[in-house]
């Protein structure tokens, strides 16, 4: 049977540092492989053992890829459309095939994730772990410090009220809205309730994953830092957060 390859050349290879990096990080115990702690010459598969540092899962694959989309407006967020639309993944390379992690309406711009990662993409938009989503949106008329204080404490919507948000406003009917729950169509419904709809919206940050200099319609990798924070950040989320599941838009 295969003998796997050494732990600490498949922490290197992710991203988290040179070997004598990931040599230290196994010394210190932040470490574990399938719940255990790491012993320095530990031997894992990729395809089979769960690897976790500091707490966090990490995709130890060779094949898995991880990219940051900046979503036009006009595009539609899945694999296929019926009607013939432009999709998301015709945007990022054919192979190998990723899919999009959560959603982003039509109408709406912004960063979204696309990977062949299962299993982190399930624990970003599993309920349970809600990592915080930034969104731009310029709407009609300039809300009151009456209205971005009803944002912050939670609105009422025909599915209940929305958790705590962070609101404020940037510019004359410029809002920043940061989230954490799911809700379809939620950005837009929350400034809907407080009578100012949405003329244009962007999501500007996911988590920890943020880039102001990716043009509409360019995408890139994700570095192994930024990997490595936004698997930190779902860690974190999944033990002090809940709600609904879908990404907000």
């Amino acid at each position: 049977m295969d003998e796997g390859e050494r732990l600490q050349k498949v922490l290197a290879r992710v991203g988290l540092g040179s070997r004598r990096t990931c040599e230290e990080l196994i010394a210190e115990e932040r470490v574990r492989v399938n719940g255990e702690i790491a012993e320095l010459g530990r031997r894992v598969h990729p395809d089979v053992d769960l690897v976790e540092v500091d707490g966090a899962p990490i995709g130890i694959r060779p094949d898995l890829v991880h990219y940051l989309l900046n979503k036009p407006a006009g595009v539609v967020t899945t694999a296929a459309d019926p009607q013939g639309r432009p999709t998301v993944v015709e945007l990022v390379p054919a192979e190998p095939r990723v899919f999009p992690v959560g959603r982003l309406d039509l109408d709406t711009e912004g960063l979204l994730l696309l990977t062949n990662d299962g299993e982190l993409a399930n624990r970003i938009a599993h309920p349970s772990h809600g990592v915080d989503k930034e969104y731009l949106a310029q709407v009609r008329g300039t809300p009151s410090r009456a209205a971005l204080r009803a944002l912050r404490e939670g609105v009422e919507l025909d599915d209940g009220p929305t958790a705590p948000a962070q609101a404020s406003l940037t510019a004359e009917g410029l809002v920043k809205l940061t989230i954490h729950e799911g809700r379809n169509r939620q950005v837009r419904r929350m400034l809907d309730a407080v009578g100012h709809p949405v003329e244009r919206l962007i999501r500007t940050r996911i988590g920890p994953v943020a880039d102001r200099r990716l043009a509409p319609g360019a995408w890139r990798s994700l570095t192994g830092a930024e990997l490595r924070a936004l698997e930190r950040a779902v860690a974190d989320a999944g033990r002090i957060t809940s709600g609904p599941g879908r990404d907000a838009r």
